[in-house]
């Protein structure tokens, strides 16, 4: 029996690193590729949303692309969603840089701030703390480190669940406070970290992602 490769797509919207995106998901064994087109970004197995730089640029580009209407559409469908690092934070409901306020997505409510702490911008390898039942983390253990670049993130997670839905999965790491470093929400997921730049670990956790699709 021929099982046919997952179709992911890492949304070109003029943020993110692309090309290091697709070569560590193309390495899970899925097909990727690298498209702003709406309905391509729409129909596949799995999009990932990259991101670098400021909330407000990420937000625009987004937006020139309608990359928050190909978001909110899958979600609604419940087809998988993967941000990653500015690509996480714009999924919240608004990000506060310089003093400018942007809005962001929306699909969580919550603010993306700068981080209170004494060396900024967060670079380099930190460990996260995961509860039980993550599916991203999926055979990693406690010590294992992931890589960072940010001086913003969301200090409080504001969701709150009831009715019988699933709590969300949220994972912290510290940086002068504890920050959001990844979510685990239905379709939605969201990593702070840059799990392309994470070496084997990120590799595993691009791997359980992929399974999910």
């Amino acid at each position: 029996m021929v099982v046919s490769k997952k179709k992911i797509v890492v949304l070109d919207y003029g943020s993110g690193n692309l090309r290091s995106a697709e070569r560590a998901l193309a390495r899970t064994g899925a097909d990727v590729s690298v498209t702003s087109d709406y309905e391509t970004a729409l129909e596949c197995d799995g999009l990932v949303v990259p991101g670098v730089g400021a909330f407000e640029a990420c937000m625009k580009g987004l937006k020139a692309v309608r990359g928050e209407q190909i978001i909110g559409r899958r979600l609604s469908g419940g087809r998988p969603v993967l941000g990653v690092c500015v690509g996480m934070q714009i999924l919240f409901a608004k990000g506060v840089e310089h003093g400018v306020e942007t809005e962001g997505c929306g699909e969580w409510p919550g603010t993306v701030e700068r981080l209170d702490a004494p060396i900024l911008p967060h670079m380099g390898w930190n460990t996260v703390k995961v509860p039980e039942g993550s599916v991203l983390f999926a055979g990693l253990d406690a010590a294992t480190r992931f890589y960072f670049v940010h001086s913003y993130g969301v200090r409080e997670w504001e969701l709150r669940t009831g009715d019988g839905f699933a709590e969300p999965i949220v994972t912290w790491a510290e940086h002068g406070v504890p920050f959001v470093a990844a979510v685990e929400n239905g379709p939605l997921s969201a990593t702070q970290f840059h799990p392309e730049k994470s070496g084997d670990a990120g590799a595993a956790l691009l791997k359980n992602w992929v399974a999910t699709l």
